[in-house]
Order: C-alpha cells, then structure tokens, then sequence
C-alpha cells in the first residue's frame, strides 16, 4: 500500500472548486434524485475541516492511460479541495484488493475511493466497508448490493453499442466483423452487451469470431487478433473492448499486411490510442472517457457529502468519440478529460 497524503499544491486543472462545479453542470448527468446515498454522514466527519479529512483509494489499477487518469484526478482533487490520501493498487487483481480494502477499513477513513478491479468479487469487501460506517464512493463501475454513497462511471453500455455502429456505418452495413471481449469485470462487460445490441440491428454484419480477455490467460490480445487474422483473411473489422486490445490489433493488422482493409476500434481514450489513430492505422475510432472528471467527481461528492449536503447516487460522466477528425491540426492531447478541456478542443460529447 502506498502513502499519498498531504496533497496540498494547486490542482493541475488550475479549477477552483466552485468554476469545477460551473463545469461539471455543463457536463454532467446525473440519474435519480438527490440523496444521502443511503448513509449518514459519520460522526467522526462532522464538523471536520476539510483539510483534516482521513480520505483512502482502493484503486483496482493504476496502469495505462485509463489508470493514470484517475489516478490523478484523484490526488489533484484532494490537493485542490483538501484531506490526507492513502492510495493503494490491487493491479487488477480482486482478492488483493479485497484484501487492500480491509486494510483501509482497519484504518478508519472519512471516505473510501474504490475503482473496481472485479465489481462482483470485491462487492463483500465494499459491504464490510458500508456495514462499519464508512461512506464509499466509486469511480468507473457501478457495485450492486451495498449502500455505496455515490458511483460515477461512463455509460459502459452506450460506448460498445456506439463503436459497433461505427463500424457498421463504415462498412455500409454489411461486413464481416470479429470482437475481442473484456468480461472480467462486469461493468466492462456492458460493452459487449452494447455491443451485441448493435450487432442485432445490423443484420447484414457477419459475427466471425469472437474472444474474450482473461487477465490470468495464456493468450494476449495480440495473438488473439494474429490467429483471427489467419482464420479470417477476409474479415473488414475488428471491435476491440478497451484500447490495449485495439492498439495490439493493429499491430497485428500492420503485420499482416491488411492496414488498408481492417478498421478496429477500441475504448477508453488516451495518448496511445490518439497516437495511432492519427499516425493513419487500422485503428480507427476509441470512445474517450473522462476518467480524470470520474475521478475528480468522487472526491467533490464525498467533501459534499461529509460536509452534511445531498449527493447523487449515480452520475453518468461525458464520452467523446475520437477519430482522426477530432486530432487533426491540433497537439495529441493528454488532458482531454479534464473539465472543460474536451469543450476547448471542439470535441463533442457523445454519451
């Protein structure tokens, strides 16, 4: 477990956290009525100075470009708004943030931040944290079961039905498609269902091969797509769950000498993934979250909610789909999902 505290310095989005809220109304939707999100504000956070706040993120990863971005949004939202930040990072592995979590409850914070590694496998864990008063705030997923105060994600659902649509539009509605899944986690895997919801309409789309990411496999995403390749050397596009699998498609596209005949798409958006959509690979399109803003949002919600003020219990963040048209005669961005950035580029928001 790693120590982050005292984040004091100014928030790299230079926001006050008033102007971060004038953004946020702009770009923000959220879904059911304003509640306490089912817990009472507890009784060691009452009255507290937001400086002195106890705050902890259970992160299920730091890594890549998705990881990253919350990462700092979450470190930055602290330094901005105030509190001491206790970080851990199960790097995609459920029990170990299970046990990663426990280890925060032990410690008594004000507020939790979880980004879940495994939304089923570690719903236990965020109920322990629940049942012993901690108020818990979750970034890119949505737990069931417990009463988790606050939950801001991107509409996983709406991003796999939307590249698929793509992919049909530029094929002219008919084609032979192959998809590489991410069913590890359950909110992730609302791409697929997205995904399949589109393929359903296009009946003319021909579902070739399909498989699906086991973070414990023997396979990558790039032999994945090599051997899809081999099976399939008529195929025309490629629908990829989250970037990593697009961007290692692509290479095995290039490889295969087919970059002129294949589109892939991917999901998440990020420096990597604009870098290859610009430099004119077969990857196309990703969907680009605003994970920074997801982030962020947790920890504004959770100084609302200590503070004794309603929050919502769901809040959708914005989606922007980036194709060579949204990089073209500008820099690769790498702050596309702070708030308001996305605006200044031109980008608009998709879900």
């Amino acid at each position: 477990m790693t120590n982050e505290n005292n984040f004091r310095e100014t928030s790299e989005t230079g926001l006050s956290r008033r102007a971060f809220m004038t953004a946020a109304a702009f770009t923000t939707a959220t879904v059911g009525s304003m509640t306490l999100g089912g817990l009472s504000t507890p009784a060691r956070a009452a009255g507290k100075d937001p400086q002195s706040l106890k705050l902890a993120a259970a992160l299920g990863w730091t890594a890549f470009d998705s990881g990253t971005h919350m990462l700092n949004g979450y470190k930055d939202a602290v330094a901005a708004m105030g509190g001491d930040l206790t970080i851990s990072d199960a790097g995609f592995d459920p029990n170990k943030q299970s046990q990663q979590i426990d280890a925060h409850i032990a410690n008594r914070p004000d507020a939790l931040f979880i980004t879940p590694a495994d939304v089923v496998a570690i719903t236990p864990a965020i109920k322990r944290a629940t049942d012993a008063g901690i108020p818990v705030f979750v970034g890119d997923s949505l737990s069931i079961g417990p009463a988790f105060t606050n939950t801001v994600m991107s509409n996983q659902f709406g991003m796999g039905e939307y590249t698929m649509d793509y992919i049909a539009a530029q094929l002219g509605g008919k084609g032979k498609v192959a998809t590489v899944r991410l069913p590890a986690n359950e909110t992730w895997d609302l791409r697929s269902h997205g995904m399949r919801a589109s393929l359903a309409r296009h009946k003319d789309l021909e579902h070739v091969a399909d498989w699906a990411f086991a973070f414990n496999g023997g396979s990558t995403p790039r032999q994945a797509v090599d051997n899809i390749l081999t099976a399939n050397p008529d195929i025309d596009a490629i629908w990829c769950a989250w970037d990593g699998a697009a961007v290692e498609g692509a290479l095995a596209v290039r490889a295969a000498g087919k970059q002129d005949q294949v589109i892939i798409t991917g999901i998440d958006g990020g420096k990597q993934a604009f870098e290859y959509i610009k430099a004119g690979t077969s990857l196309k399109l990703t969907m680009g979250q605003s994970l920074y803003e997801v982030s962020w949002l947790n920890v504004f919600y959770a100084h609302q909610f200590l503070a004794g003020q309603p929050v919502p219990r769901i809040v959708i963040s914005p989606v922007y789909p980036v194709g060579v048209e949204q990089l073209k005669d500008i820099d690769i961005p790498d702050d596309f999902d702070k708030p308001g950035r996305a605006q200044e580029l031109g980008w608009t928001r998709a879900l």
